[in-house]
Order: structure tokens, then C-alpha cells, then sequence
């Protein structure tokens, strides 16, 4: 029983990754052929070279673009929420009278994007940041602040006291406590928010559907729906822009998961 049920999860996972990849390599004829063809006659690579092509007003420039947006745009949001969330953390782990503050950011962090979506808009629009990467930076700060803090919290919550008074009586300073001792025994909650606060901004559409109008500041998941919106949808290349577009995040969740593991793993050996 619990391999069948291993199985079926296993398959469910796996089987749209590897239907996308069956639709990015068939041609438009598999695709339409009724009774549907699973596996194409002769495998097409040519929309992976076209992703890839610099050619003015290409697919590939349009690719390429994006990904560098979304890239930039999730690595310095989260580089920046871990920045500002560790230590608000930290805080509110050690000191419980701050809590309501706590509680009252959460509460902010549940309101429907579409609240504050005209009055951000105001915003930027009268600083010139629409259509600007930095924009979207902001806007998944704030998105990602609350999470990265509430997680890392949890963490440091396990993290027992009595180690960082005993360096408080060595004569380290609360800096040096949360760098060298506290941060290491709670490196698993730190990967973990980095994960997923990356993964969060990594697939956030709504605001950067908004607040983008072209290349210079749209992300994937947009440009991914601009390749759907032609009156001529090439669904294998949708396929690979959506596989491709997969690859950073699984390899960064797959560098992290060795992390998370040494955190664990040394979180029990000191505590």
C-alpha cells in the first residue's frame, strides 16, 4: 500500500514535467493530431535554439530578457528581506513584548494584492519607477518581509538561550552572538526562508503584470503570458519557455536542500 501511494505520488508530480517536455520537442502536427500522438515522431529541439537567439524582436530576446529581470528581481528581494528579516527576528524571538508588532505586520501581509495595487501605482507612477525592475524589488520586499521574519523567528525559537548567554559572559556582543552562534543553529530555518522567499518572487505575476509594459522590466511569469497571447500559440514553445523558466529555482532548491541538511545536522549536535 505504501508503495502504490509512493507511486502515484511520484507520477503525479513528474508527469506534467514530463508531458511540458514532450510538447516543447513535438511538432505543431503531434500536437493536434487526434488520436493525440504522447511521443513525437521526430523530436524538434529548434525552440530551445530559438529562446536562445539575440535577434531584435525575437522569442529569444524576449526570453533572455525576462530572465535577467526575474533573476535580479528575486535574488535582491529575498537578499534584501533576509537582510531586515534576521535580525527583526531575532528581536522578536528574544524580546516577547513585541509580538502585537509582529501580529499587526502579519495582519498587513493578509490584505488582497488588489487593495494596495492603485496606491502603489500612484506611487511609483509619480517617482518614474513604473516599468522599472526596481518597482517590483519594493513591492516583493514587503510581500516577503512578513514570511522571511515569522519563519525565522519559528527558528531561533529552537535555538536554546543558554548558548548565547554563556558567549554574553565571554564578552560577545549581540552582533557577534546572532553571527557565530545563533545564525549557525538555525541555518535550516535560514535556508528555508531563502527558498521560499525566492520561489515566492520567483512565480509572483500579479504586480509585475502591472507594473511592466516591455523588456526592460517584465519577468517570465508575464512574458510567459505574452507568449500565449498571439492569435498563433506555438504550445511547444510556451513548453520550453515554462521548463526552462523551472530550472533556476529546482537548482536552487536542490543546492539548498544540501544546506538545510548541514543545518539540521549541526543544530543537533549543538543543541
Amino acid at each position: 500500500m505504501i508503495y502504490v501511494a509512493v507511486a502515484a505520488f511520484v507520477v503525479s508530480v513528474l508527469a506534467p514535467v514530463a508531458w511540458l517536455f514532450i510538447m516543447s520537442i513535438s511538432n505543431a502536427n503531434d500536437l493536434t493530431t487526434i488520436p493525440l500522438r504522447w511521443i513525437p515522431a521526430e523530436p524538434d529541439f529548434s525552440r530551445y535554439a530559438r529562446l536562445f537567439s539575440l535577434e531584435e524582436g525575437s522569442a529569444g530576446l524576449a526570453f533572455l530578457s525576462a530572465l535577467r529581470n526575474s533573476i535580479v528581481v528575486a535574488v535582491s528581494a529575498t537578499v534584501i528581506a533576509l537582510a531586515a528579516g534576521i535580525p527583526a527576528a531575532y528581536s522578536f524571538s528574544r524580546f516577547p513584548g513585541r509580538m502585537p508588532l509582529l501580529y499587526a505586520v502579519i495582519v498587513t501581509y493578509m490584505m488582497p494584492p488588489v487593495a494596495l495595487i492603485l496606491p502603489l501605482y500612484k506611487v511609483f507612477s509619480t517617482l518614474g519607477l513604473l516599468n522599472n525592475v526596481t518597482s517590483l524589488i519594493i513591492v516583493y520586499c514587503t510581500i516577503l518581509l512578513p514570511f522571511v521574519t515569522w519563519l525565522m523567528k519559528s527558528g531561533f525559537d529552537g535555538v536554546p538561550v543558554e548558548i548565547e548567554q554563556a558567549a554574553s559572559i565571554d564578552g560577545a556582543s549581540l552582533f557577534q552572538i546572532l553571527r557565530y552562534i545563533t545564525l549557525p543553529v538555525a541555518a535550516a530555518s535560514t535556508g528555508a526562508a531563502a527558498l521560499f522567499a525566492l520561489l515566492l518572487a520567483w512565480d509572483e505575476f500579479f504586480y509585475a503584470l502591472l507594473y511592466t509594459s516591455d523588456t526592460r522590466a517584465k519577468t517570465l511569469p508575464v512574458a510567459i503570458a505574452d507568449f500565449a497571447a498571439g492569435r498563433a500559440t506555438d504550445y511547444g514553445l510556451i513548453s520550453a519557455v515554462g521548463l526552462l523558466a523551472a530550472l533556476p529555482p529546482v537548482l536552487i532548491g536542490f543546492f539548498l536542500q544540501k544546506s538545510l541538511l548541514s543545518g539540521l545536522s549541526a543544530g543537533s549536535v549543538k543543541g
